[in-house]
């Protein structure tokens, strides 16, 4: 096992892994910016060093100073958490480089996963479903024309670098294609560096289905499951529950059987996630893209298996095998998440920095709630809006979204805005109820709610 460990993120994540490490007696160190030096994880660390301003592109993306600063502490692995440089190959080598373990897949793997368009093709070439779109990198608005006419409209405009929704554009008809194209290939250069596109054909209403997969140095791939995140808007998830209330036993096992092959032929190692779309009906399935890294929503995983992925990925780094009970483990009881932003849902969803003057959270059984806030901290203006995870777990999914209205009421946070309001009314509706919802409902949701989504 890993004697210290430099967490290199920041917020419930830097915190989260913070805890695993406590519990596996491993030293940590944070790293955190200026506008952080508030933030919990900074607090619970064994070692904190500041690494540059606010500004993620001053700090927490600062490839040198991450390095700099797990030499300085002297550290033996890194853990990046997720977002930041957690799908960066280039870091991943660097750490390699440096000798020092880089918590997740190799950079090879990341490289051939963490580029949209590759994964698409690697996945065709292991027999997964995927949509038909363009072979590889739109070049010219002219090809994404030719592309669009020959696979049909609706289409979906895709940046192959990053994700969390960005650089990614539907287009309904061919008088919207060039703009289209070229604000996502602008978004896409903006956040991620690069501006190159793909185009794949849009599946209507579908459901986003993501299957958790843990593989280690010793041959054990299995899958956790599945997590249904089709409750998004802008393509940005705010609630997600495990199981899914969607698919069948049927489809289930099939895209668990494809997700572990996958796995098994890239050679695979650590935690990651596979994202699929499953038609409206139920009985199609598509690889949309593989997340190299823990996701967000990993919490609804946990409770629902028993297991902790973040341990999980510590000891798997380290060498050892998966544990007896994550290899045995079968899936119990019903796991809710709803993610808390920062943001007013009556103003169009705008940021809402600032102090936190009061801070309680629910509480009692079946609650979890995964945060780096409390009453006093102030909420920095730079970063991700999230700012707690609020995950609820029950015998069944009606009374998991009844435990979950239950913590929600409870909920109080004042001196900020929250999304807390919208999923409480979320979970009233008699479609989400019912399970009957796709990731189109949210924005229609929003219309009827007269809180039109000006994007």
């Amino acid at each position: 096992m890993f004697r210290k460990v430099l967490v290199a993120n920041r917020g419930e994540i830097a915190l989260r892994v913070i805890r695993a490490c406590k519990e596996l007696d491993v030293k940590t160190v944070a790293v955190y910016s200026e506008a952080d030096v508030d933030s919990m994880h900074v607090h619970l660390a064994d070692e904190a060093i500041c690494i540059g301003p606010g500004p993620s592109s001053e700090s927490y993306l600062k490839i040198p100073r991450i390095i700099a600063a797990a030499e300085i502490a002297n550290v033996d692995a890194i853990h990046p958490g997720y977002g930041f440089l957690s799908e960066k190959a280039e870091f991943a080598e660097i750490c390699k480089q440096c000798k020092i373990k880089f918590i997740g897949p190799s950079a090879e793997v990341i490289a051939m996963m963490g580029d949209k368009n590759t994964a698409r093709a690697t996945a065709r070439k292991f027999g997964v479903p995927i949509t038909p779109g363009s072979d590889g990198i739109i070049e010219s608005e002219d090809q994404a024309f030719e592309i669009a006419r020959r696979i049909g409209y609706p289409v979906m405009i895709k940046a192959t670098a990053g994700g969390g929704g960005r650089g990614m554009r539907p287009v309904l008809n061919e008088a919207t294609l060039r703009s289209s194209y070229q604000q996502a290939s602008m978004e896409a250069l903006k956040c991620f560096g690069d501006g190159s596109v793909y185009m794949e054909k849009l599946v209507e209403r579908p459901h986003h289905i993501e299957f958790q997969v843990v593989a280690d140095s010793h041959g054990n791939v299995i899958h956790l499951g599945e997590r249904d995140c089709s409750m998004q808007r802008r393509n940005q998830k705010i609630i997600e529950e495990c199981p899914s209330p969607k698919i069948s036993d049927e489809i289930r096992k099939a895209m668990g059987d494809a997700t572990v092959k996958l796995c098994k032929e890239i050679g695979y190692e650590n935690c990651g996630t596979i994202e699929y779309l499953v038609d409206n009906d139920g009985k199609n399935f598509y690889f949309m893209e593989m997340n190299t890294r823990i996701q967000v929503e990993h919490p609804i995983t946990e409770e629902v298996y028993g297991c902790d992925l973040i341990k999980e990925q510590i000891q798997i780094a380290a060498g050892l095998p998966l544990s007896q009970h994550i290899l045995k483990s079968t899936p119990r009881h019903h796991s809710i998440e709803c993610r808390i932003n920062a943001e007013d849902p009556a103003r169009n969803f705008a940021p809402s920095p600032g102090r936190i003057d009061l801070w309680y959270a629910p509480g009692g059984r079946g609650v979890r709630v995964d945060t780096h806030v409390y009453s006093g901290y102030s909420v920095p203006p730079h970063y991700d809006s999230m700012i707690a995870k609020l995950i609820v777990t029950a015998a069944t999914r009606d009374a998991a979204i009844r435990r979950m209205r239950r913590a929600l009421g409870e909920f109080m946070i004042q001196g900020i805005k929250t999304t807390i309001p919208l999923q409480s009314k979320i979970l009233t509706t008699s479609d989400f109820q019912q399970g009957k919802y796709d990731i189109t409902w949210v924005e229609n949701f929003l219309r009827q709610e007269g809180m039109k989504d000006k994007g």
